[in-house]
């Protein structure tokens, strides 16, 4: 398949997914996600044994890219709902992928990004990587990714990136669960490498198994989650908060929300 917003690369049974708009820092469109749903569905498929995710040049994945953001408020609630259910689609074929998932960040991830990099099985990071779940600052609720960040790192923690929005280095990602491991820049390459060689050294039938036992003890709690996120994705977009939040994000002002702070 011919991918225009993303790279897939083969290194023997190592498979690379490069998030590749470099000019909008990675940052993510429809057409981005459905490609990454359809590399990541192959990739399940294929003789591939470890799948990698790493960003193009300086960013991980900046989140949703403001082209996109200028159109949502000329949706419609039926079009919210399968944005919504794009993105969840997203996010569950990664955290179902039945071969062991790395990510390499380097730079920002945010948003969605930041979801992508920590529902990954390993999420190797840089000093120089960002974490943060910033939908709040324009009054959008991290409705789907806030179910696969409390599996990782538990509720009073997710509340804390979630309520406030900020943007955390590796060492704070790291002590709050959402990074593995950080590594020097320099070293990244060659880390991924040598954790990837660990997995391959391992029993693919074991780990196949292992990924689906784990998603099963979770799948009740998740398909909740998710179903709830829906609803509670699609409701946000259709708020005063969030028409006001996105129009002061584009317009480069701060927020005048409807209570008055």
């Amino acid at each position: 398949m011919d991918y225009k917003t993303i790279a897939v690369a083969d290194h023997g049974l190592i498979r690379t997914i490069t998030l590749h708009r470099p000019e909008r820092r990675n940052a993510m469109t429809p057409e981005m996600q459905m490609e990454l749903i359809a590399a990541l569905e192959e990739s399940a498929s294929s003789a591939a044994r470890v799948l990698v995710l790493t960003g193009a040049q300086d960013a991980f994945c900046s989140g949703l890219d403001i082209a996109v953001l200028r159109e949502m408020s000329n949706k419609t609630a039926l079009e919210y709902r399968a944005d919504a259910e794009r993105i969840a689609r997203l996010f569950l074929a990664l955290y179902e992928l039945p071969i062991p998932t790395i990510a390499a960040v380097h730079g920002p991830a945010v948003a969605g990004g930041a979801g992508l990099a920590i529902i990954c099985d390993f999420t190797l990071a840089t000093r120089e990587a960002r974490f943060g779940f910033t939908e709040a600052r324009i009054g959008f609720v991290p409705a789907l990714v806030s179910a696969f960040l409390a599996l990782q790192i538990g509720g009073k923690r997710s509340r804390d990136l979630l309520l406030t929005g900020r943007i955390v280095g590796a060492e704070d990602a790291q002590r709050m669960g959402l990074v593995s491991e950080i590594v020097p820049y320099a070293e990244l390459a060659q880390r991924v490498q040598s954790l990837a060689d660990t997995l391959l050294a391992n029993s693919p039938q074991s780990l196949a198994a292992t990924k689906r036992l784990l998603a099963r003890q979770n799948k009740a709690w998740l398909d909740a989650a998710i179903e709830a996120a829906l609803e509670t994705n699609a409701q946000s977009r259709e708020t005063a908060d969030f028409r006001e939040g996105v129009a002061a994000f584009l317009e480069k002002r701060k927020a005048l929300w409807k209570n008055g702070s």
